[in-house]
């Protein structure tokens, strides 16, 4: 029985308005090499300057996750030869890193496991290549971008691990708002080191798939990869240590390149960045300002605001969800209904749109509105329901919509028991059946009051009625 040792490697596009070495703008998208100068693509004589934002964002991330932050850094040329580097070489860090050691704490089926960092260092990104049936063409607007890559020490041993780690470094970089960590643009990306021993052996042989850059790929690839070293090492054959490509679509991954080690990228001191000297105060300032991570926010929810653990974790997954149940309860007051709703509407219609760049289609002040409107009985749940579809993805004030369409629900109680008794009149056995203590027959009653009113009719003012009546 062999053991699975895994050790990732994220890389995260930091969220500065320029580039880390030059002030070319750092922007998704736009024509290819237009985000371009000659310092981010190397042209002789052109001479890089630190940004400083870049630094910042980076330290905030290590203090994160309980990094100690290196008063002394040193950038470094990685020497290697592919068409994405237009130098030639990256700028990276490897003997002098900002932020060294931390770690992650996750959940995975209740089983809480502390994932240790080795490091997290500043880098530029490359380029990327653009594969066609005429050739391949190289766009250089992504080279040069910051980026923090965060190294896991060997310690997760499932796929499962792998996901709920990658998911845990995701919140937080969202809720630090140093990353956008759009996976579909290749903000957020992984590179997967695994490898296989038996218990009391040493580590075996790894290999490296590079870039995957989705949850589902990640552990797709954990299982595969896994499986064919399983196979590779059951049939007698030594496991290559190597650089794999993942094909997602095929499920399976590729062999691209033996792995290089350290020594063969040629390291050595950046010739043109002085080493950064961070000052204690200027570490201290932002961790002083450090805002509230999924963490702390469950706990405030679970302890302030009378929330479930669980639905305290649901609604902090996410930083915009987090943020929105917020903003929602400043204008309506009731966590918990609030939060009902979004775990249970918002989210519903969330997954039916079946884009994970979707975004919540109606304002926190017009959600609350909706919900008074539910929560006060001035509308039924069904009219809630299709008010929220008919409002999502437009300004419409939902007052104003169940206003234009006579949408309010009846709460007059009068008027309801004589259209109630009416019913009870015409429907002597239905009467009959739950007197002898058949419940099914209310939802007859029901029905027919809200048949009789067009929908209008509360359900719950029926119930009671109906109950009052039949005494």
């Amino acid at each position: 029985m062999y053991k699975v040792v895994i050790g990732l490697e994220v890389h995260s596009e930091l969220k500065t308005n320029t580039k880390c070495f030059c002030s070319c703008e750092n922007k998704f998208g736009g024509k290819p090499n237009t985000h371009c100068c000659p310092v981010c693509v190397g042209m002789p004589g052109a001479l890089p300057v630190l940004n400083q934002k870049a630094v910042e964002y980076a330290i905030k991330a290590g203090l994160s996750v309980g990094c100690r932050i290196n008063e002394y850094s040193v950038f470094e040329r990685k020497n290697y030869f592919y068409p994405d580097l237009a130098k030639a070489y990256q700028i990276s860090q490897l003997e002098y890193p900002l932020c060294v050691g931390g770690g992650v704490e996750i959940d995975v089926d209740g089983k809480k496991k502390f994932v240790r960092l080795n490091r997290i260092h500043l880098e530029e990104d490359a380029g990327k290549l653009v594969h066609t049936k005429e050739g391949t063409m190289i766009d250089y607007n992504r080279g040069g971008v910051p980026l923090i890559e965060i190294v896991s020490e060997p310690d997760l041993e499932s796929a499962e691990e792998a996901v709920a780690y990658l998911q845990k470094l995701r919140a937080t970089l969202l809720y630090l708002g140093v990353s956008d960590c759009k996976m579909q643009e290749g903000s957020l990306r992984c590179d997967v080191n695994l490898s296989l021993h038996k218990e009391g052996e040493p580590f075996g042989t790894r290999t490296e798939m590079k870039n995957l850059n989705s949850f589902k790929a990640v552990f797709r690839a954990i299982k595969y990869e896994a499986k064919r070293q399983e196979e590779e090492l059951d049939a007698g054959r030594k496991i290559i240590q190597e650089t794999r490509r993942w094909d997602d679509n095929a499920g399976k991954s590729y062999s691209m390149r033996t792995k290089e080690d350290a020594q063969d990228y040629r390291y050595f001191p950046d010739p043109d960045i002085i080493p950064i000297e961070v000052e204690k105060t200027f570490i201290e300032e932002i961790r002083k300002n450090l805002p509230k991570l999924a963490d702390d926010r469950a706990k405030d929810y679970v302890e302030k605001l009378g929330l479930t653990e669980n639905d305290a974790k649901l609604l902090t997954n996410e930083k915009y969800v987090s943020d929105y149940f917020e903003e929602t309860i400043k204008y309506f007051n009731e966590p918990k209904f609030v939060c009902n709703w979004i775990l249970g509407e918002v989210f519903k219609k969330l997954n039916s749109l079946d884009d994970e760049s979707a975004e919540i289609g109606i304002s926190a002040q017009n959600m609350a509105k909706l919900l008074k409107l539910y929560h006060s009985d001035s509308i039924g749940q069904k009219v809630a329901r299709n008010l929220l579809d008919e409002l999502w993805g437009t300004d419409l004030d939902p007052e104003q919509v169940v206003k234009e369409k006579g949408l309010m629900q009846n709460n007059d109680t009068s008027g309801l028991e004589e259209i109630i008794k009416k019913i009870m009149n015409n429907n002597p056995k239905a009467v009959n059946e739950l007197k002898s203590g058949n419940q099914k027959t209310m939802a007859f009653f029901v029905g027919q009051a809200m048949k009789a009113t067009s929908g209008k009719a509360n359900p719950k003012l029926v119930n009671e009625i109906v109950s009052k009546l039949i005494k």
